[in-house]
């Protein structure tokens, strides 16, 4: 495991603050230990300073992972975070989404949200806000990025689309095999 470079850092953390803001050290500076960030195979792992000591003595060859993958790096140098990143990044969210119960299962087949499928969103969200998606019960559900702004959606027609799809809790079933 090697640390990100400084361009790949940088990339990580813009990505973190367009879903979490400000948040990100509190994601990194946490009650429990310190955690950081780190590259393995073009993925990126969140592990604590603790366990990252004691995979120090295994070759690299031998390690799968450490820690929780956050994401992976494309060719081109794009980040695309995993579903296992949702559960860390969900109670720093800054904007958020909330899914009609009728749209919650078409969302977990990697469908966009409609005005019609939206239940409510956060205030103030801008175009192309980073957000989580809940269902009405407050479970995090997936990521999505805005395709309008709060204000927008307001006035939107009911087959608009509001939300991109990013990732969902359903991805941990259909793509098991390419996610870690």
């Amino acid at each position: 495991m090697k640390r990100l470079s400084d361009e790949r850092a940088k990339i990580l953390f813009e990505k973190l603050s367009k879903y979490i803001g400000t948040n990100v050290k509190q994601l990194i500076d946490r009650p429990d230990g310190t955690y950081c960030f780190r590259e393995h195979l073009d993925r990126v792992y969140y592990v604590s300073e603790k366990i990252l000591k004691l995979s120090e003595c295994f070759g690299h060859k031998k390690l799968i992972s450490v820690g929780t993958c956050f994401g992976k790096f494309s060719k081109t140098n794009k980040l695309k975070f995993h579903i296992t990143a949702l559960y860390y990044l969900a109670p720093y969210a800054q904007y958020k989404v909330w899914v009609k119960q009728s749209f919650e299962q078409q969302f977990l087949y990697g469908n966009h949200i409609p005005k019609s499928g939206l239940g409510r969103i956060t205030e103030n969200a801008g175009q192309y806000q980073g957000v989580i998606v809940y269902n009405m019960n407050d479970l995090p559900l997936g990521f999505g990025v805005l395709a309008r702004s709060t204000m927008d959606c307001k006035t939107a027609d009911p087959l608009t689309t509001v939300c991109f799809h990013q990732s969902d809790i359903g991805e941990y079933i259909r793509a098991e095999d390419t996610l870690f």
